[in-house]
């Protein structure tokens, strides 16, 4: 009998759009903490508890019935009564929440024991209407004035919070009572009266106002939850995603998790259909837009939802940077990092209004222009966001390249700002070889390689549109970017690229994952690409759960640590796609297998953010990163990046064709995709293991849509 082990936070945590709920799993708020009730950026509840005649009661079990609603099953411990003694586990209480605008929030009581009982059945909570960055960071500081409002008549609890012109409320109302609560002490109290069997129920109803709009809460039922609105837009989401079927059984539950958590991570944009979002990056934390997460994961959604990049390249180009301003990092043309909408930001005490300090975001935003193009086959995307293209090629030679090298570089100029701008971004990520930091402005090697790409298919695009001379301006560039930074950056005693150029244009020899990006990008010479391959599947930077970050003979290795020496699914979704890029199937399908067989432990199979980089072996499982956002976007999308990298996935719906170059591993002999887009065309592939050879067939759809063509080209200047 094999025992599973499962890993994940002791919380219980539901969200949807910009607001979200952490908790214990028993449902309560234990105030001091970092878990509450959030809406855009600000915790609305600090601290929620609630009490049989003062007492706790114990936890039975809690879960989620779905990402936006879940339930807690309690009982009470024993308590004393004006009438008697409560005996321990004679009372059930349920706690049911679903959220959407609003939180609905369900009470069940059952009296279990063969006796009545009244009590005074409490409900304490408490609002501090921190802002998410002092909330998480420290210290929380109160700059406006809150005040709380009671109607008895109307059974209502109203919380404000106002500091000048930056208003946020929640308001309690209690419906569906034979008898209206009270409230004292800081507590709803409802006094419970229950004969043998008898039951009770509550609906608690909070809205959350901001000074302009009321968000309700829902008015059904958590019971009646699975029909909400919220759920119907889950349904949606699934009937539009690819859907998959194969014969390993843990693939499965992570794609189809993987699924369900893009649902939950969906911003919607206002103005347009339930079917254009961007995704937020991650739970708790990051529920909020992000320039490099919403390009990273429509990236990996192009085979599972090919039209997911239309709401990132609308609203990132739509707050695309217009003038320089210092404090922001911001340039002309550059595509913006994270915008926050709470307290801080209001009053610029933060430069997230957007901030942009982020070096990759930019050229990202060129590829996944590019990307949805091909897969979309829809030229009209084309002239929607050409003109931010431009700009974005403009910011790229004018800001990108700070001193005129040819290499892109970044240093902040905000005394706010991010001393790190690449995708690790924590202040310790870089770090020289004798684990000091290094020192900028640093010039990373995957920058170049985004560059590279984004200028390639830059050419392509502008070849389309009837610009040649353009196209083969760019392409010019990228081959002198391409053989510049091969003759820079490359380091042949180690066999191994430098991952940047410190502020002394000196190499950076640290072994880290970086270069594996540039096996993604194309940048790497065919000749050298085997040797890069087997320096990342080396004991000391692939753990067996997947590559590390850094390497584990470095001084500054951490396998507990955010970016030194942990693992990053999304991180080993772009390596392997590297790999295939290549040809180098195998490995592929090794990192494939790992980060999915890592998947497997973690709790409801929801890929983390990061996990630790300890080494795997027989009598060992992964070990979680203390703070993890879960779900993540590009974490739950690394998946599907991994079955990019089996099937060979190239489309090229401008002409009509998905070419496919499968290589599918003994560990998934066999699958099947349905509802595959090409453009407007539906196509159903079946994938199967004949020996050693893979194989495949179109189910339905036109068959000659589709063509067998490797994808192991290495850097094709296009």
């Amino acid at each position: 009998m094999t025992l599973e082990i499962t890993i994940g936070p002791p919380r219980l945590a539901i969200n949807q759009g910009r607001s979200f709920l952490v908790t214990e799993p028993d449902g309560q708020i234990r105030w001091p903490t970092q878990n509450g009730l959030y809406a855009s950026d600000t915790r609305l509840i600090s601290s929620w508890q609630i009490f049989a005649n003062g007492q706790p009661w114990d936890l039975l079990n809690s879960g989620n019935i779905a990402y936006f609603a879940a339930k807690v099953y309690l009982v009470n411990q024993a308590f004393a009564t004006e009438t008697g003694h409560v005996l321990a586990g004679s009372l059930g209480l349920g706690i049911g929440r679903a959220l959407d605008e609003g939180l609905h929030e369900d009470l069940d009581l059952v009296n279990h024991g063969q006796k009545a009982v009244r009590f005074n059945l409490e409900v304490a909570m408490r609002s501090d209407f921190a802002d998410l960055f002092e909330v998480k960071g420290g210290p929380i500081i109160r700059r406006g004035r809150i005040t709380t409002e009671w109607s008895c008549k109307l059974a209502r609890l109203r919380t404000s919070y106002v500091n000048q012109d930056f208003k946020r409320e929640v308001t309690v109302k209690i419906r569906h009572t034979s008898k209206k609560p009270v409230y004292a002490n800081g507590r709803i109290s409802f006094d419970i009266k229950l004969e043998p069997g008898e039951v009770w129920h509550a609906c608690l109803l909070y809205d959350f106002g901001n000074g302009d709009a009321v968000y309700r809460a829902p008015r059904v039922c958590i019971d009646q939850a699975l029909s909400s609105k919220a759920a119907k837009r889950l349904a949606q989401w699934r009937g539009s995603a690819l859907n998959f079927s194969c014969s390993n059984d843990e693939f499965y539950r992570f794609y189809h998790q993987a699924v369900e958590d893009m649902a939950a991570l969906r911003l919607p944009i206002e103005g347009t259909d339930e079917l254009e979002y961007v995704p937020a990056a991650g739970l708790p934390w990051f529920i909020g837009l992000f320039g490099r997460d919403s390009l990273i994961v429509s990236l990996q959604n192009a085979l599972v939802y090919p039209d997911f990049s239309r709401g990132a390249l609308d609203v990132l180009g739509r707050l695309q940077a217009t003038e320089r301003d210092d404090y922001r990092d911001a340039e002309p043309g550059k595509i913006m990092h994270e915008l926050r909408t709470g307290e801080l930001a209001h009053f610029n005490l933060i430069p997230h209004t957007p901030y942009y300090g982020t070096a990759d975001a930019t050229p990202l935003y060129l590829i996944v222009l590019h990307n949805t193009w091909r897969s979309t086959g829809d030229s009209s995307l084309l002239d929607r966001h050409i003109a931010t293209a431009e700009k974005c090629l403009d910011w790229i030679d004018r800001y990108g390249d700070r001193d005129g090298d040819g290499f892109q570089e970044y240093e902040t100029r905000s005394a706010s700002g991010y001393e790190n701008q690449s995708w690790k971004d924590a202040g310790d990520a870089l770090v020289y070889t004798d684990g000091t930091l290094v020192k900028g402005p640093k010039a990373l090697c995957e920058l170049q390689g985004y560059v590279y790409d984004a200028w390639q298919r830059m050419a392509e695009i502008f070849d389309a549109r009837g610009d040649g001379a353009r196209a083969e301006q760019l392409r010019v560039k990228a081959r002198s970017l391409f053989d510049r930074f091969n003759r820079v950056f490359w380091d042949e005693a180690s066999g191994f690229y430098a991952f940047a150029l410190d502020g002394d244009k000196k190499p950076v020899l640290s072994v880290a994952s970086n270069p594996g990006h540039c096996l993604w990008s194309g940048i790497v010479p065919p000749e050298r690409a085997a040797r890069v391959v087997q320096r990342l599947m080396m004991q000391d930077m692939w753990s067996g759960w997947g590559i590390r970050t850094l390497s584990a003979d470095h001084p500054a290795y951490n396998p507990h640590s955010y970016q030194c020496g942990s693992v990053w699914p999304h991180d080993n979704g772009l390596i392997a796609l590297g790999f295939r890029r290549y040809g180098f199937w195998a490995e592929a399908c090794r990192l494939s297998r790992d980060v999915s067989s890592a998947a497997i432990y973690f709790m409801q199979h929801r890929m983390p953010e990061l996990f630790a980089g300890l080494p795997r072996s027989p009598a060992t499982f992964p070990v979680q990163y203390k703070g993890a956002n879960v779900p993540q976007a590009w974490a739950a999308g690394s998946c599907f990046s991994l079955l990019q990298a089996i099937i060979g996935f190239q489309p090229d719906a401008p002409n009509g064709k998905l070419y496919i170059d499968p290589r599918l591993p003994d560990w998934m002999p066999e699958f099947t995709l349905k509802d595959v887009r090409l453009g407007k065309e539906r196509l159903e592939l079946h994938f199967w293991r004949s020996g050693a050879e893979s194989c495949w067939e179109v189910r339905s759809g036109d068959p000659s849509l589709v063509e067998a063509r490797s994808c192991a080209t290495g850097p094709s200047l296009r």
